[in-house]
């Protein structure tokens, strides 16, 4: 590969990854909030802010080993409902693959047709963000006590 073709590849990462890191700095002057995000008080369950090249997603994730999984991705099941009142357009899914092909259970909302990439869609995915994560909090503090209680 010619120097300059490689040279180019590395100023368009470089420029990507600047373009990432604007975003989100953004989105925390804009929505400035202590997220509880890692900070659940139930070591397997996580809240993650998701957005790349085509999609934004609120998630709440389960991570650790498959009994811990199935263990709290069946308690949110049980609540789905009640998850659907605060989230309207959940998706949940069991076996859900990262793309470090690390497999865990996710529950999430997700807005299509944005890119981190083109900063006109930033706005729309920041409140979208924004708002998802605060329905996610907020039903959270209603039940988070389920999710410390063994069966």
């Amino acid at each position: 590969m010619p120097l300059a073709y490689n040279r180019d590849l590395q100023e368009d990462k470089e420029e990507a990854a600047k373009l990432r890191q604007d975003f989100w700095v953004s989105f925390g002057k804009s929505f400035p909030n202590k997220w509880i995000l890692y900070r659940t008080k139930v070591k397997p369950i996580q809240f993650k802010f998701y957005f790349d090249n085509k999609k934004a997603m609120v998630c709440m994730d389960i991570e650790g080993d498959q009994q811990e999984i199935e263990k709290y991705y069946n308690k949110f099941l049980s609540l789905r409902s009640i998850l659907a009142e605060f989230l309207p357009e959940v998706l949940f899914e069991e076996h859900y693959y990262l793309e470090n092909g690390k497999e865990i259970a996710r529950i999430w909302v997700e807005k299509q047709g944005v890119c981190i990439y083109n900063k006109d869609t930033w706005q729309q995915t920041m409140v979208f963000l924004n708002e998802n994560m605060q329905q996610v909090e907020c039903f959270w503090q209603e039940y988070e006590d389920f999710f410390k209680d063994d069966f």
